[in-house]
């Protein structure tokens, strides 16, 4: 049973920074590519990040330079480090595996995410 918890969210003003984890199981964390998500209210939720096994990283344009995507397969998990945080990254933050497609199609079962809000 595939099992993914997000965690690290919050309340912060803009230019802060959030550091967001997922944990998995059931899923064989190693070999997977894996993304970063987000889901702002009343949008299509999107892919922010993406890091293969090898850590070879990929961002949205939209988080290039103040994101940054880690994965750490020993303890089957993966990070998000949020800098220089705009109102505009407000959004519910989920981890899932990515496609180098980008299609969201055939992904696991979503876990609950973790909100993010960046206001002063």
């Amino acid at each position: 049973q595939v099992q993914l918890v997000e965690s690290g969210g919050g309340l912060v003003q803009p230019g802060g920074s959030l550091s967001l984890s997922c944990v998995t199981s059931g899923v064989i964390f190693g070999i997977s590519r894996m993304g970063w998500y987000r889901q702002a209210p009343g949008q299509q939720r999107e892919l922010v990040a993406r890091i293969t096994s090898g850590g070879t990283t990929t961002y949205a344009d939209s988080v290039k330079g103040r994101f940054t995507i880690s994965r750490d397969n020993a303890k089957n998990t993966l990070y998000l480090q949020m800098n220089s945080l705009k109102p505009e990254d407000t959004a519910v933050y989920y981890c899932n595996k990515a496609f180098s497609s980008g299609t969201m199609a055939g992904l696991w079962d979503w876990g609950q995410g973790t909100q993010v809000t960046v206001s002063s």
